[in-house]
């Protein structure tokens, strides 16, 4: 099978690094033409440069910063007005690390902001085009901490609970249209953000970094974590016309990790 994208317009959260950089060379190198969003323009910049145009792309960045709601969403309506989007990744960094105790009401806001709401915002600012199109894919990325909390991600565990809901919710509705929406329940891979979350185990439990990375990969079947790139190819699976039958799914990603059904 081989999944062409050629012609279609995506649009990359977090695109700069990590999954969301994977994601946005994955689409190109299927034909997309994509927009990679984050905060950094020089960092923007260098992913734009390493993304395939060997069909004829074009691709674009918008600078813009997911913490500051407000801002967000002033800016991704004047860029996107009149735009056609046909793929849409709902990405983003991670909330902060910790606990249920440790956490107050503004934090939960903020992580609400951050995942929630920028999903939400940027869903809806899209959906009349794919409507008018009778296309679109929305790829929310979430977490496996949706079927398993797990410890010290409570904002995480907690919000991304509610982009999956939301988003099994909308997908009903979107089908008459030829618009999918789903789920990626993402493990452990090889990525700035699990440098940093373990990083952060260091520091709390005083263990080295080596030994918290082997017990993490010995939790693992695959007895390793997941390459970016493995992340990609799904996504661009699931973007494509192959995928039109898998629409409100919450689709684990993560070695075999999970003990869920």
């Amino acid at each position: 099978m081989i999944i062409d994208l050629t012609g279609y317009q995506a649009v990359v959260g977090g695109a700069t690094r990590g999954l969301g950089l994977a994601i946005a060379r994955q689409l190109a190198e299927s034909g997309a033409s994509v927009t990679l969003m984050a905060r950094n323009e020089e960092k923007l910049k260098a992913a734009k440069n390493s993304l395939s145009v060997a069909k004829g792309q074009t691709h674009q960045y918008l600078e813009v910063d997911f913490l500051n709601f407000n801002d967000f969403k002033e800016r991704t309506n004047r860029y996107f007005k009149g735009k056609k989007i046909d793929i849409l990744i709902n990405n983003t960094n991670g909330p902060r690390a910790g606990t249920a105790e440790q956490m107050s009401l503004n934090a939960y806001q903020e992580a609400f902001d951050l995942l929630f709401k920028t999903y939400h915002h940027l869903t809806h600012l899209l959906l009349d085009g794919m409507k008018e199109r009778g296309y679109g894919r929305i790829l929310n990325v979430a977490s496996v901490s949706v079927k398993e909390p797990m410890p010290n991600l409570v904002l995480s565990n907690s919000i991304r609970s509610a982009v999956v809901s939301w988003a099994k919710s909308l997908s009903a509705a979107m089908a008459p249209h030829g618009i999918t929406v789903n789920s990626i329940l993402t493990g452990a891979f090889d990525t700035e953000r699990i440098r940093e979350l373990i990083d952060n185990q260091v520091q709390k439990t005083g263990d080295s970094q080596d030994a918290l990375i082997a017990a993490r990969k010995a939790a693992i079947p695959a007895g390793r974590f997941g390459k970016p790139e493995e992340y990609g190819y799904l996504l661009a699976f699931l973007a494509s016309p192959q995928a039109a039958y898998i629409n409100g799914a919450s689709i684990p990603i993560d070695g075999g990790a999970g003990s869920s059904l």
